[in-house]
């Protein structure tokens, strides 16, 4: 665009001072005005090269965009056909303002090493956001498979313990029934009519607590001046004397029976005296 707006730069200067003057003369006017403004422009390529910018330089560079715009404008308005000229005169100013966007790009080119490391940049940001949604994803299909697998389990417990419920509450039912039916209570009297005459007596089936279980637990074993006795037997069967856990280990091979805390409670009445001795 440049090249075309000095070309017809010359045309129509020499065409317009071809009339006043020798046609070579207007040549020189002609290519005097487009070598300024060439040369214009190469220095302040110069200068953006370097990094460095000049105002004056970028005002006279316009001035002659302007000055040839002029002429051209001043050139169609003298001929018969105008609007072919004036279609064109819009040229140089167009070329400086292209030559001003190619500086602006110039100053955010960036170089090609730059460049790969920005592409390098990008596709490990793409390999890493595919990577991470394919963890995402296996992650989430092996978490679905867990909840599945516990959802069965979770499933087949409660149907296990509803079968169960239902069977124990048949057989408290049957039991209930047997309870208060007639013909339980007649022949408990049937069978006991002897040893007790004049009683009624009926059958009521076994509520356990747990006190009642400990009650009969306890009452059930061996008493404390019992206990003390075999657990004396035990460390003096043999020299020296059996430590807490092989008394304990033969106490209930022998059969017998206590509570770990009584048993312990039983050792050490029975060997603090002598470790006071």
């Amino acid at each position: 665009m440049t090249v075309v707006s000095m070309v017809l730069t010359v045309i129509v200067v020499v065409m317009w001072l071809g009339e006043s003057m020798p046609w070579g003369v207007a040549l020189v006017v002609g290519l005097g005005l487009d070598g300024g403004w060439l040369a214009t422009l190469a220095y302040e390529r110069r200068l953006a090269a370097q990094g460095d910018h000049n105002n004056a330089v970028t005002g006279v560079g316009w001035g002659f965009g302007l000055v040839a715009t002029g002429v051209l404008v001043a050139h169609a308005i003298g001929e018969e056909s105008a609007g072919a000229w004036l279609a064109v005169s819009w040229l140089p100013l167009a070329a400086k303002a292209l030559w001003l966007v190619h500086g602006l790009w110039e100053r955010t080119a960036l170089t090609p090493k730059a460049l790969d490391s920005i592409r390098s940049i990008q596709q490990r940001a793409r390999d890493e956001a595919a990577v991470a949604r394919a963890q995402l994803r296996a992650v989430a299909g092996t978490e679905e498979t867990r909840l599945v697998a516990v959802t069965q389990a979770g499933a087949r417990v409660a149907r296990v313990q509803a079968e169960t419920a239902g069977e124990l509450a048949g057989a408290w039912s049957v039991l209930e029934a047997a309870r208060q039916g007639d013909g339980t209570a007649r022949a408990l009297t049937c069978v006991t009519e002897r040893v007790t005459p004049e009683s009624h007596p009926s059958w009521e089936l076994p509520v356990w607590s747990p006190a009642d279980t400990r009650a009969l637990l306890e009452s059930a074993g061996l008493t404390d001046a019992e206990l003390d006795r075999i657990v004396y037997e035990l460390i003096n069967s043999q020299t020296p004397p059996l430590s807490y856990r092989e008394v304990a280990s033969r106490f209930r091979a022998a059969g017998h029976s206590a509570s770990e805390t009584r048993l312990r409670a039983s050792w050490r009445r029975v060997t603090t005296p002598a470790v006071e001795a």
